[in-house]
């Protein structure tokens, strides 16, 4: 499945679509704090005929790479999000647990 993220950041805010080549898959939600230099994951959510094919885990990466370029830390608000995180070894850096 050829994939491709768009992120659609407004003000302090936005959301990350997931798309293949012909729809789109899911979205990531979230919320920047500048001041507390702070990225709050709201929301996972992939449509349901994509479900079970690690594509959730891919928005949360994403995510994780948008903090990383910004210097924020990440806070996971989504229970999806928070547990994707914690069983990755190598966020330490911006994951706020």
């Amino acid at each position: 499945m050829d994939l491709s993220f768009e992120n659609n950041k407004s003000g302090n805010g936005g959301y990350i679509t997931l798309k293949n080549s012909a729809e789109d898959v899911g979205r990531l939600t979230y919320t920047i704090v500048p001041e507390l230099k702070k990225l709050i994951v709201s929301y996972v959510m992939v449509f349901p005929k994509f479900e079970g094919q690690g594509l959730g885990k891919k928005l949360v990466e994403k995510s994780v790479d948008f903090a990383r370029k910004n210097g924020w830390k990440i806070k996971a608000h989504c229970s999806y999000a928070h547990s994707v995180l914690k069983r990755k070894p190598d966020v330490e850096d911006v994951f706020m647990n």
